[in-house]
């Protein structure tokens, strides 16, 4: 009854979820592109027993690279589909992997859309990163015996609170999942609470621990580095919101009275907010360089990354990383991309999202929390003008890297031996 409920809503709901699509268009006009995959439809893969990954946007896509790559390692016949929401998410892919795997958009979590995609790829089974359990799409596969795993699977106390107000609707699906790859024994004991069995649970650790940082990418970013300029302090606020972006730029304005040649790396969330930046930032009074735009970034005070995928290359020119998301109740972000740079991580106090990384980070006094301008614009002071304490702080992260690492392999064995064979 649960699930016939949210159907018929979704379906009240459609007109304004297209209407939402047409209007993100306007401004992002890969919106427009593809369109009936959305709905379910599209190309018939020409491949049979495809092994289907969904990864929602660009950070999951980011977290699945090392599982899709040790997989087609590890089973190199067994043809991969990843499926994505966003635009951003289906460049990611073809970044990361060219032609070497199949991309499509997931289609509206309803019925007659969810069986459409089936019918048409013929999966042999499902790897959904992270959080997103759809409950049509769960039950269309279970009804067909296709595995269900949800791999590198978190649940913060957040989320678990809302998954429990929908329960009659969320634990039937979350109860149909073969098996939940937990990323930490928080986690899994937090999948218990809501109901889901012991037998479907195991703690594999987190894939993004999982690092390897390729040597062109280490040649790209010193390349950028060198333009820049040589001896400058350089820090990197990655993966920024609204409402961030002010705060970083003014604690930014407050490190250049000390240290006037200092630079300031800024990497937006979203890439319809690259122009609203720009703005901001002159309007502080802050000279601007432009990626796109190609300008020369040596004079200037802040260098906007307004790219998509760059960003491990990026974290490679600084010095210092603050990570976004987290000034704002948004949750935070990845800082392990950060920390396997061996950079000093900064981050603001809501961290929900990647909590139990946090809490490695913090064991082990490899990150700073700061709750504003002026508490980071003092950390930035404060760790410029001690390179020794940069470095041990980099040092630690680097380490918390390093020792958790191993959760892929764990991973793709469940994978593989939860599939039927090919």
């Amino acid at each position: 009854m649960a699930r016939w409920l949210y159907s018929l809503l979704l379906t009240l709901m459609l007109p304004g979820i297209l209407a939402f699509l047409w209007y993100r268009s306007l401004k992002d006009r890969r919106y427009r592109e593809r369109w009936p995959e959305r709905l379910g439809a599209g190309p018939v893969p020409e491949a049979s027993g495809i092994l289907w990954i969904h990864a929602a946007s660009v950070g999951e896509v980011i977290a699945a690279t090392p599982m899709v790559r040790a997989l087609r390692e590890q089973a190199p016949d067994r043809p991969i589909l990843v499926t994505t929401m966003t635009p951003t998410g289906a460049e990611r892919v073809r970044a990361a992997f060219g032609d070497q795997v199949m991309h499509a958009y997931i289609p509206l979590d309803l019925p007659w859309m969810v069986n459409a995609f089936i019918r048409r790829v013929k999966p042999s089974g499902l790897v959904i990163m992270e959080t997103e359990v759809w409950p049509n799409l769960v039950n269309a596969c279970a009804r067909r015996g296709i595995p269900v795993i949800l791999a590198n699977a978190r649940l913060s106390e957040k989320s678990a609170s809302g998954y429990a107000r929908v329960a009659p609707l969320t634990l039937p699906a979350f109860r149909s999942l073969d098996w939940i790859a937990a990323q930490s024994d928080a986690d899994a004991q937090r999948f218990r609470a809501m109901g889901v069995r012991s037998q479907q649970l195991s703690v594999t650790g987190s894939i993004k621990y999982d690092l390897r940082i390729p040597e062109a990418v280490r040649e790209e970013a010193a390349a950028l580095r060198e333009t820049f300029g040589e001896g400058r302090p350089i820090w990197i606020a990655a993966s920024t919101h609204d409402g961030e972006d002010g705060p970083i730029l003014a604690a930014h304005r407050r490190l250049l009275e000390r240290y006037p040649q200092a630079l300031l790396v800024l990497v937006p969330r979203h890439p319809e907010r690259f122009d609203a930046v720009a703005r901001l930032a002159e309007q502080q009074g802050l000279s601007l360089a432009r990626r796109t735009a190609a300008d020369d970034p040596a004079s200037a005070q802040v260098y906007l990354a307004d790219t998509m995928g760059e960003l491990l290359m990026l974290f490679g020119c600084a010095d210092i990383a603050f990570i976004g998301g987290s000034l704002i109740e948004r949750g935070g972000h990845n800082p392990l991309e950060a920390a396997a740079w061996s950079l000093p991580v900064l981050t603001g106090p809501h961290v929900f999202n990647f909590a139990s990384v946090f809490e490695r980070l913090e064991d082990e006094q490899a990150v700073r929390f700061v709750d504003g301008t002026d508490a980071l614009a003092a950390v930035l002071e404060e760790l410029v003008g001690a390179a020794p304490e940069q470095e041990a702080l980099g040092r630690r992260g680097r380490a918390v890297v390093d020792a958790n690492q191993g959760a892929v392999a764990r991973l793709v064995e469940g994978v593989l031996e939860r599939l039927p064979a090919y």
